[in-house]
């Protein structure tokens, strides 16, 4: 099976803006940004879709909400800020290993698109 176009980034076969890491995630900046801050928090583990995820992954997937206030608390977003995941390609997700989309810097409406 390929890799994803994150895991080939995690183990650093093609470059990214990372802007954090740890042992359990990884947080680039978005290439094609939806909003003046748009970062992804990857898991290192793959996991296709929040939908494949078990219990096994509660640690993992609360250590993506963690780290996504961290990181807009060191960026000073004001607590101002919107958490997307994609679950499927008929909900917008085109990269089938789970990330969490972080936007901020702008007006985010209600209902989203």
């Amino acid at each position: 099976m390929s890799k994803t176009l994150f895991e080939k980034i995690i183990d650093r076969e093609i470059s990214a803006d990372i802007i954090f890491e740890d042992e359990l995630c990884i947080v680039i900046k978005d290439i094609s940004p939806q909003a003046p801050t748009h970062l992804l928090i990857i898991p290192k583990k793959v996991i296709p879709k929040l939908s494949d995820s078990t219990e096994d992954d509660k640690q993992i997937l609360g250590h993506l909400m963690l780290v996504a206030g961290k990181i807009a608390d060191q960026l000073g977003l004001d607590e101002t800020f919107r958490l997307v995941i994609n679950n499927g390609a008929k909900a917008g997700q085109s990269v089938f290993h789970l990330h969490l989309h972080l936007l901020s810097g702008r007006p985010l409406n209600w209902p989203p698109g």
